[in-house]
């Protein structure tokens, strides 16, 4: 069985890519480290954005992993317009996958890229792989999986948030997605 993690960043200071976490963030950090220490992770993947990078740091000094940075998995980007109604227009890219507004990014196309992040560690030879994202991104490469999970999912994620999407030999099939962390 093969197992990913994947983890939405804890709490940061903005949406910025260079946005630090929080006091609050970082102690959200350390605790994340002491609840994934014992899931025998061998590879860690984030988001080159700091706060995901941030918020994985102690468990991979824990574990004494290198984390590769991979630029698929950078927050998706609704819209190049700050909308007033940007949470509705959100909900709506849930219901029709491949709605894309000026300067965004179809809900479509970033689901692909968030599932090729998977597949490729998968391919990998890793057993246990911690892949660190964003909330949007994350809740799409998990309806891309299961297809119940949408807006609900993502409005209900915390920072951080951990989900477990376990795979049995031989690939490819649907995981098993479980919601481990509870904050």
């Amino acid at each position: 069985m093969r197992k990913i993690y994947v983890i939405r960043h804890a709490k940061a200071e903005g949406q910025a890519s260079d946005a630090p976490l929080t006091e609050v963030g970082v102690k959200q950090a350390e605790a994340l480290a002491e609840f994934l220490a014992d899931q025998q992770i061998d590879a860690i993947v984030s988001s080159p954005f700091a706060r995901a990078y941030r918020t994985i740091e102690p468990l991979a000094a824990r574990l004494r992993l290198p984390v590769a940075t991979d630029e698929r998995l950078a927050e998706r980007v609704l819209s190049a317009h700050p909308y007033p109604d940007w949470r509705e227009r959100l909900r709506t890219t849930y219901d029709d996958l491949d709605l894309c507004f000026e300067g965004g990014e179809s809900s479509r196309t970033a689901m692909r890229r968030a599932a090729d992040v998977v597949e490729d560690a998968l391919g990998c030879g890793h057993r246990h792989i911690a892949i660190v994202s964003h909330g949007n991104l994350i809740s799409l490469l998990l309806q891309h999986y299961d297809k119940r999970i949408g807006f609900a999912a993502w409005a209900a994620m915390t920072n951080p948030d951990v989900y477990e999407l376990s795979f049995d030999d031989p690939l490819p099939h649907p995981p098993v997605i479980r919601r481990l962390w509870t904050s």
